[in-house]
């Protein structure tokens, strides 16, 4: 099985390069010109566009070929209060620019829009909101130049006090987006609602690709395996140009499980590629450790010791059962 790593957003190892720098709401209000407060947030996004080509050019110089942007590219837009802002034309050329080096190289990426995008909502304004971040995360990936392999991953969100009746719910918002939006999303188990056996059964009527957390599934799940429930899980991606994806963290600790971790647990992650590799080719394995780009490089140190493990690259492995 050949394994690919990568890491979200961040990177602890650039200096003065984070690709989600923002203006706050209390700030932009304050400023008595409004043209000049959006010719600001116009300039903080081409710093965090600038910035994300930056880390771009470090990934391939480690190897990294799997990277997600940060959601935050572009600072308040969406928001009420700048609803007739639309700074997309003028930021296109370094959209264009990022999109063209990822071609180039052959990476993997795409976004996770926060968890104020919900499709199991009842709130119809909420729902219209959230369809309109899933529409503009697609315009961004359009503007790079990146086909539909680039996707946006979410949750299926809330309960709402009827876990059936949101899942439900969710199924009938989702027939409403537009095919554009559909062949870009992907669904993930959470941490305390929707399990991955839940969430499967989801991916399965919609027809969407489920991402596995494997972290997400060891603090909420029913008693399922997750190793007996990969072979559903990797068939709903029979049909895409890219290969399964999973999310690996570890645990802060016993009394904060949920949380993120600064570094991977090497042990416990290779348990569970051990485990699927005999019926897996490939995968890509998104880490959200809190130290990014320096979790990775750690656990690839880490795992270049392990019986069977043969490193590819900076951030790939070859592993064997």
């Amino acid at each position: 099985m050949l394994v690919r790593f990568g890491y979200v957003a961040m990177s602890l190892l650039v200096d003065n390069a984070s690709p989600a720098k923002t203006m706050t709401l209390t700030g932009f209000r304050k400023l008595p010109d409004r043209d000049a407060a959006l010719r600001r947030l116009a300039r903080i996004a081409g710093e965090n566009l600038a910035n994300t080509l930056r880390l771009l050019r470090h990934n391939k110089a480690h190897d990294i070929h799997l990277y997600r942007f940060s959601s935050k590219l572009v600072p308040l837009i969406g928001h009420g209060d700048v609803a007739d802002w639309d700074p997309l034309p003028q930021l296109a050329p370094a959209f264009a620019a990022i999109g063209a080096y990822v071609r180039e190289h052959g990476m993997r990426t795409g976004f996770h829009p926060d968890h104020f995008t919900l499709l199991s909502t009842p709130r119809e304004d909420v729902l219209a909101s959230s369809i309109a971040d899933l529409r503009r995360h697609v315009r961004y990936l359009e503007l790079m130049g990146l086909d539909d392999t680039a996707k946006s991953n979410i949750h299926i969100g809330g309960a709402y006090g009827d876990k059936a009746a949101a899942a439900a719910r969710f199924c009938g918002n989702y027939a409403r987006l537009d095919d554009g939006v559909k062949r870009r999303l992907t669904l993930e188990n959470d941490d305390k609602t929707f399990t991955a056996a839940e969430t499967l059964a989801v991916c399965e009527q919609v027809g969407a690709p489920m991402v596995l957390d494997i972290h997400h599934h060891m603090v909420n799940h029913d008693g399922e395996d997750a190793v007996r429930l990969w072979p559903r899980i990797a068939r709903t991606w029979s049909g895409q140009r890219v290969p399964p994806k999973i999310h690996a963290s570890s645990p802060r600790s016993e009394r904060e499980p949920r949380a993120h971790a600064d570094y991977v647990d090497a042990a416990e992650l290779l348990r569970f590629l051990r485990a699927i590799a005999p019926e897996t080719e490939r995968l890509d394995v998104m880490l959200e450790a809190k130290a990014k780009d320096a979790a990775l490089l750690r656990l690839m140190e880490e795992l270049r010791g392990e019986p069977g493990i043969v490193p590819v690259d900076g951030a790939t492995i070859a592993t064997f059962r």
